[in-house]
């Protein structure tokens, strides 16, 4: 599970951004007992949050700074920042910006680990891994390296012995610290990496894998499973079966309905309407979610969905026993109340008019706003909280 993410100089965002999933201590967690997992370690982790903002303000690049950090661990390619994430400002007034990402979270096996990494456009500026046996305990460093002024890269920290055998041959940026660390077989390593691939999803719809049939494979094992039917029926309780089409499941595949005389409908997904298709392929997504404990980032799910259709799936995902996490940006202002969301599971993403900077915060941050007598919705629409293209 995610615990935070902190990153800097990406896209519109020029300033330090920090996301927690960490639900609060104290009376306010017994209002909401099915909003947050409880983990071994002593974490209490939201299960789902909602991120509102007005259009280009930076919800996407938001999610779009997780998608480029687990893109550097996914393939292990030249590691370096790229001009067109690079604050436009930084890059500008900076001769060599340097972009910083941060991220706590709870592995597969249940350790807590915590990646950092700062990058340029000459490669990796510096990269560390910390451990952490319980909450509120102190982060131990596994390794750390920076790069020196002669464009080497030496130890600072840790305790891995695989380490000095990894910086004889990374005078280059070429692949993560961490990714080479667990080649080489570090068990700590190999989690973080793990985690990365097999855990965090973030980015946009999962698309008609044509040209990967690995991970088309994947999608299609979720949709055979019966209690993927049951996520998808929340968008048309008249649907009674689904035949995935295993070439094209996005497309080929057969909805089936039943009307009041028992009479069958099958329509293909690419002929049903643009509702039932996006929600099919983000039924998979919330699937992973309960069933896989995947943390999940959906950027504008609920564009298409009626706010009804939002509040079941929010519904469904808390009311589940899991360890995944759900998290989305939205322009659906329904979703900013109190009944549903504790404060700390609302986020706000703000453009400023005159920098073109975005900055990132939590209603938690604003003490003023109470569970009893606060209306978010009129705070919102008066420009009182931020995150609205008149403010």
């Amino acid at each position: 599970m995610l615990i935070g993410f902190t990153f800097n100089n990406f896209c519109s965002f020029n300033i330090e951004s920090e996301f927690s999933m960490e639900a609060p201590t104290g009376k306010v967690k017994a209002r909401f007992p099915d909003n947050y997992s409880s983990t071994d370690a002593g974490y209490d982790l939201l299960k789902t949050s909602v991120i509102v903002g007005e259009n280009a303000g930076g919800k996407s690049n938001f999610i779009g700074s997780l998608r480029f950090l687990k893109s550097l661990v996914d393939v292990n390619s030249q590691v370096q920042s790229v001009g067109a994430y690079v604050n436009a400002t930084s890059a500008i007034t900076e001769k060599n910006p340097v972009q910083r990402f941060e991220i706590t979270f709870v592995s597969v096996c249940g350790q807590i680990y915590r990646y950092a990494l700062a990058i340029d456009k000459a490669g990796i500026r510096r990269e560390a891994l910390y451990k952490q046996n319980k909450r509120r305990a102190v982060f131990s460093c596994l390794f750390a390296v920076e790069r020196n002024t002669d464009g080497k890269y030496e130890k600072k920290d840790g305790k891995f012995d695989e380490l000095s055998t990894v910086l004889k041959n990374s005078n280059n940026s070429y692949g993560l610290f961490v990714s080479k660390l667990a080649l080489l077989g570090n068990r700590d390593a190999t989690q973080t990496v793990r985690w990365f691939k097999e855990v965090l999803l973030p980015g946009t719809v999962p698309k008609d894998r044509e040209n990967d049939p690995a991970g088309r494979d994947l999608d299609i094992k979720v949709m055979k499973d019966p209690r993927f039917l049951e996520i998808f029926r929340m968008v048309d309780y008249s649907i009674c079966s689904i035949e995935v089409d295993n070439d094209k499941p996005y497309g080929k595949s057969l909805i089936i309905r039943k009307d009041a005389d028992g009479n069958e409908i099958r329509r293909e997904l690419q002929q049903d309407s643009t509702g039932v298709r996006e929600f099919f392929a983000w039924a998979v997504q919330i699937f992973r979610v309960v069933y896989e404990n995947r943390v999940v980032f959906a950027d504008e799910m609920d564009r298409v969905l009626n706010p009804i259709l939002s509040d079941k799936v929010i519904a469904f995902v808390n009311g589940v026993e899991h360890h995944g996490q759900f998290i989305f940006s939205t322009h659906n202002v329904l979703h900013l109340n109190l009944k549903t969301y504790m404060k700390e599971q609302i986020y706000f993403v703000t453009k400023s008019k005159d920098s073109l900077t975005s900055e990132l915060y939590s209603l938690a941050d604003f003490p003023e706003v109470r569970y009893e007598t606060a209306k978010v919705y009129e705070f919102y629409m008066k420009g009182i909280l931020g995150g609205t293209a008149f403010e």
